[in-house]
């Protein structure tokens, strides 16, 4: 399975800020609280196998809570590389992905961006040894807001996949997200 990281905390180029993550948005759910919760998500209801991850960032024994999430049951040609996903050429004719915001359960976890920084690359490590082909992931290290006295850090978990059919590229998208919950 293919899988890489980066930092996206300052702004870019232009000068554009970068995303921050909204641990308690209008819509957050507490699935540590109520994980049975998951399953009644609109992003689950075409995915199931979101909720069940969802579940399992949330456990008491996660290192890790999750604040936000969406699933895309069809990507357009130009929203993935199938040569980042090492796929073969048969295997590119529809893609999906999803996407999991993820914060530590400590305040002191991630204080550091180097903390961050080493949890990424050891779940990359971990993906990379999967022996999975058509799908990656990219964890992107941002700013959260989490507490209300400050800024901290946090990822968001894209996981992307492809097939040669839509039931295909979904099965993928499946077992790249055991892998990854797996990671955890």
């Amino acid at each position: 399975m293919e899988a890489d990281w980066e930092f996206e905390v300052g702004p870019d180029a232009a000068g554009v800020a970068a995303p921050v993550i909204e641990a308690h948005w209008s819509g957050f759910v507490d699935l540590q609280r109520a994980p049975e919760l998951a399953e009644h998500l609109p992003e689950t209801a075409q995915f199931p196998a979101l909720a069940e991850a969802l579940v399992k960032l949330n456990a008491a024994d996660s290192p890790v809570w999750t604040s936000k999430c969406d699933y895309w049951p069809r990507l357009e040609a130009n929203e993935f590389d199938p040569d980042e996903l090492d796929a073969p050429p048969d295997c590119t004719a529809h893609a999906t992905g999803c996407f999991i915001d993820l914060l530590p359960k400590s305040n002191q976890q991630w204080a550091l961006p180097e903390m961050a920084e080493k949890t990424c690359k050891r779940i990359c490590g971990f993906l990379n040894a999967v022996p999975l082909r058509c799908c990656r992931a990219d964890l992107v290290i941002r700013r959260a807001f989490i507490f209300p006295d400050g800024m901290d850090l946090g990822i968001t978990a894209y996981l992307t996949s492809c097939g040669e059919s839509p039931a295909a590229a979904a099965k993928t998208l499946e077992t790249a997200l055991a892998a990854f919950t797996d990671a955890f």
